[in-house]
């Protein structure tokens, strides 16, 4: 008699475990990285560690609980989630709390929160919803000008206030639009474009000041970039970063021995790494991005083995997140880019952020939950 299949769901345990690590982890870098500005400005060295431990756990047992939903759900309730998503965008023209030069936070019940994170996830959700729904038209342009609509609007309108989150957003709908489609040549030359954008960001940063495109502070972010001896100020925080990179050697000076972070304001922030490179070494730095392209290749892995086309697509738009995020700050840190304020996933200091980034793995482990493994 013929051995019958019997079929097992799969559930990404190592995503899960990797997760937990890394941000568990992150929390004693972010300890060191943040306790003596806390103890200066808060009186309380463990201020920061503690805000950050609540969003933390907060964030692993709602991971854990969204892994439990089934991911189609979000495709019934899309359009609703997107358009809460915009009008809390919205919503910060008229009652944004200020910070750091933009208006970008929202307060509610006495918590502040952004906005532009929740639009990440939502962003993610629509554009997989309605690339699922027309799939076999994505390589229509009528098509694809309307699913990248759902990603180009809300970018442009956040990259008012927030460049950076503007860029990620961008970001995850190109991608998620060239996996689907089977053009080559469009999306390899507007590639081709952004490359020369980057390559030309100072006379493109005077052209966009002429048209009163971009902010002062994100103009003066640019210069500073192309021209730091000018702007000695607003490079500061960039030089020190360097600093503690180009110090942390092999091996670091061992973990809380960091020298820079007395210097460099908001150390715990969008410049971590530049600790972890100090404290840890190049060999801690490498050890760090090594945790992280695990992770990336944990969601290529759940994509590829998905269900449908729906999972596959959200777990794609999760992990453009992920590794967009990731270079981005990497490069900020190591001056390859202008600063644009983006943080570390899982490490740096940011509870709204670190929660989003827990809903969507979440999502990704709900995909990964309805894996069938025939045996």
């Amino acid at each position: 008699m013929g051995k019958k299949k019997k079929i097992k769901h799969f559930f990404d345990f190592s995503l899960m475990s990797t997760i937990i690590f890394v941000t568990g982890f992150g929390l004693l870098l972010m300890y060191s990285a943040s306790g003596y500005s806390a103890q200066n400005s808060m009186n309380d060295a463990m201020y920061f560690l503690k805000r950050q431990a609540i969003f933390a756990v907060g964030g692993v047992v709602f991971m854990l609980l969204v892994s439990f939903i089934d991911y189609h759900l979000y495709a019934k309730f899309s359009a609703i989630i997107f358009a809460a998503a915009c009008f809390l965008q919205v919503a910060t023209l008229g009652i944004g709390v200020a910070s750091h030069g933009s208006a970008r936070w929202l307060s509610l019940g006495g918590m502040r929160f952004q906005p532009s994170e929740v639009t990440k996830v939502a962003v993610i959700i629509m554009l997989s919803t309605l690339i699922t729904k027309k799939i076999y038209h994505m390589d229509e342009w009528k098509t694809i000008f309307q699913v990248a609509a759902v990603g180009v609007l809300p970018g442009v309108f956040i990259a008012i206030s927030n460049l950076s989150t503007a860029m990620i957003i961008l970001g995850i709908t190109f991608f998620m639009i060239w996996i689907s489609s089977k053009k080559v040549v469009p999306f390899v030359a507007v590639g081709a474009a952004g490359t020369a954008v980057y390559i030309f960001a100072y006379p493109v940063a005077r052209l966009l000041q002429r048209l009163n495109i971009l902010q002062e502070y994100q103009l003066t972010r640019i210069f500073a970039w192309k021209d730091p001896s000018s702007y000695a100020d607003e490079t500061f925080q960039t030089l020190q970063g360097l600093y503690a990179i180009g110090s942390g050697g092999i091996f670091g000076k061992g973990l809380g021995e960091s020298v820079q972070k007395f210097l460099m304001p908001e150390a715990q922030n969008d410049m971590i790494f530049t600790i972890i490179c100090e404290e840890l070494g190049l060999f801690g730095a490498v050890s760090i991005i090594l945790i992280y392209a695990f992770i990336i290749y944990r969601l290529y892995d759940d994509a590829r083995n998905a269900r449908d086309l729906l999972g596959s697509m959200l777990t794609i738009g999760i992990m453009c997140h992920v590794a967009l995020q990731v270079i981005l700050n990497i490069a900020v840190a190591t001056n390859t880019i202008p600063n644009t304020g983006v943080t570390l996933p899982f490490i740096s200091y940011g509870g709204t952020s670190l929660f989003i980034l827990m809903a969507e793995m979440g999502i990704a482990l709900s995909v990964s939950r309805q894996i069938r493994l025939e045996t």
